[in-house]
């Protein structure tokens, strides 16, 4: 008779790669396969939110902001603040756009926030990379950093950030989907109140103060004195809170996945 070894079964932690895998080739498909304007959309979209706040500040007759070159201070806050924001706001749909692959028992919610969360950061950062080495080259726009680890840190943080916003309001948004529109709203003061297009050094205190709770203003205070040494940092900066908000964050969406799993998969 003969016989047959067995097949080595595969670790948790192989599968959870394995599904890992998976879903990201099919989340990066579908995000840039969706058509030519998604794709053109994602460069384009920072690149004309810079041309128009370019167009004010140069109507306002503003040059320099915090030290720096106004462009590139547009270009630091627009692009780092999409490190935070798109992770977050792709990621909150991440359940309710792949409902269908929880009939594998392998796939679980949390998966789907992770992977399009990390998508969405690899993108962003080539999306960084494209527009930071037009502008050093065609433009001769000091965006070289003086400081790499710093920026790198703001990256890190704020993407991070991101991620934790992605996995609490994923759950939010599947067990009450009306709750989608509100957490879209929300987006725009925190844009607005995190320096990104506008100078909060221009703001006097204390309110000042107040949009300095906003994790976000730390992080892109952060990338700009890492790319230039002479960029004047607001009062008050500090790059461990941005982790902290994040780390907090990411805990309490954890908790929220481990804690309504099973309604998640069967809503």
């Amino acid at each position: 008779m003969t016989t047959y070894p067995d097949k080595p079964l595969r670790t948790p932690l192989l599968v959870t790669i394995s599904v890992w895998q998976a879903l990201f080739l099919r989340e990066a498909n579908t995000r840039l396969s969706s058509g030519r304007g998604s794709t053109v959309w994602l460069l384009g979209e920072p690149i004309l939110h810079t041309v128009i706040m370019l167009l004010l500040f140069t109507f306002l007759r503003v040059k320099v902001v915090g030290g720096i070159d106004v462009l590139a201070w547009l270009i630091i806050g627009l692009t780092f603040f999409k490190v935070f924001k798109n992770p977050g706001t792709q990621g909150q749909n991440a359940i309710s756009a792949n409902k269908v692959l929880f009939t594998y028992r392998q796939v679980k919610p949390v998966d789907t926030v992770l992977v399009r969360v990390f998508l969405e950061g690899f993108l962003v950062l080539l999306v960084i990379l494209i527009i930071a080495s037009a502008a050093i080259g065609l433009f001769n726009v000091a965006l070289w950093p003086d400081d790499m680890g710093m920026v790198v840190l703001a990256f890190f943080g704020l993407w991070l950030m991101g991620l934790g916003y992605a996995l609490i309001t994923s759950v939010a948004i599947d067990l009450i989907p009306e709750l989608g529109k509100i957490f879209n709203i929300m987006m725009t003061p925190l844009y607005m109140g995190s320096g990104a297009i506008i100078p909060l050094s221009g703001i006097s205190e204390p309110y000042r103060s107040w949009l300095m709770y906003n994790p976000m203003a730390h992080g892109l205070e952060v990338a700009r004195a890492g790319v230039s040494s002479s960029y004047h940092v607001i009062l008050g900066t500090n790059i461990a809170y941005l982790y902290e908000c994040a780390l907090v964050a990411i805990f309490f969406g954890l908790a929220l996945h481990l804690r309504f799993q099973t309604k998640l998969l069967t809503q």
